[in-house]
């Protein structure tokens, strides 16, 4: 019987099931493969465990979903990498990639100038009739894709940026060293999603696969606005931490 602060998932009645069960089971056993190392085939652990492969298959896809395992069309099913903890804190990407002994990388999508909409607009102080840059960037860890990046900016304070900025590098690295813009605090908002189809396409996911979704908002010392920034984070790949002090 689970003693644990939440039972370990059991629940009140006592009674588990055998998906559960499985899941359990495969939970125990991913440390000792490894990771990289392929799950053993559905028959087998369906024979070692005495449940039908519906139900391993059942147990294997939470797995999947909760990012434990990595399922890759014709080659099979792997211990996943252990997801990236990115700090709820002004840093980059780019930053907390690395910090994690991780290698960065970004590949655009879109790069336009465009007239925001009035809900846009007020979050950046600006007028309705001024110009927006619009960045949309997938970022990638190791090369996988782990989130869809829209980042908004006046183009009156940064009527340079994109002559200058490599949308493969750090967006924070160009603002803050060439363009002398220093981030002093944001607004952030998390909620969790679902991935559009366009979404899910450029990621590489299913769109059922649960996603965080994170609005913010960052301020220079003056309280002006710098950017809104949309980001969707595939939520088996990505976590967060932050530090809260009474």
């Amino acid at each position: 019987m689970a003693t644990g602060p939440v039972r370990d998932g059991v629940p009140e009645h006592g009674r588990v099931p055998k998906y559960y069960a499985v899941k359990a089971r495969l939970l125990a056993l991913l440390p000792e493969l490894g990771e990289g190392t392929p799950l053993p085939p559905e028959r087998e652990l369906a024979a070692d465990y005495g449940v039908s492969r519906a139900t391993v298959r059942q147990a294997i896809s939470e797995l999947v979903l909760e990012g434990r395992l990595s399922a890759h069309q014709g080659r099979g099913t792997f211990v996943a990498q252990p997801k990236l903890i990115h700090p709820l804190d002004l840093v980059s990407y780019t930053e907390a990639v690395r910090a994690m002994g991780r290698e960065p990388g970004r590949r655009l999508v879109t790069s336009e100038e465009l007239t925001p909409d009035g809900e846009l607009a007020e979050s950046l102080h600006i007028g309705a009739d001024e110009k927006v840059i619009h960045l949309e960037r997938v970022l990638l860890t190791d090369g996988e894709p782990t989130g869809l990046e829209s980042t908004y900016l006046p183009s009156r304070r940064f009527p340079t940026l994109l002559d200058v900025f490599d949308p493969t590098e750090s967006l924070y690295r160009c603002l803050q060293d060439d363009l002398g813009v220093v981030f002093a605090e944001a607004d952030e908002q998390i909620e969790t999603a679902l991935a559009s189809p366009r979404e899910a396409q450029l990621l590489g996911t299913n769109p059922a696969l649960p996603m965080l979704l994170l609005h913010r908002v960052s301020y220079d010392a003056d309280g002006a606005p710098i950017e809104r920034v949309r980001t969707l984070y595939r939520g088996d790949r990505i976590g967060f931490a932050t530090k809260l002090r009474g």
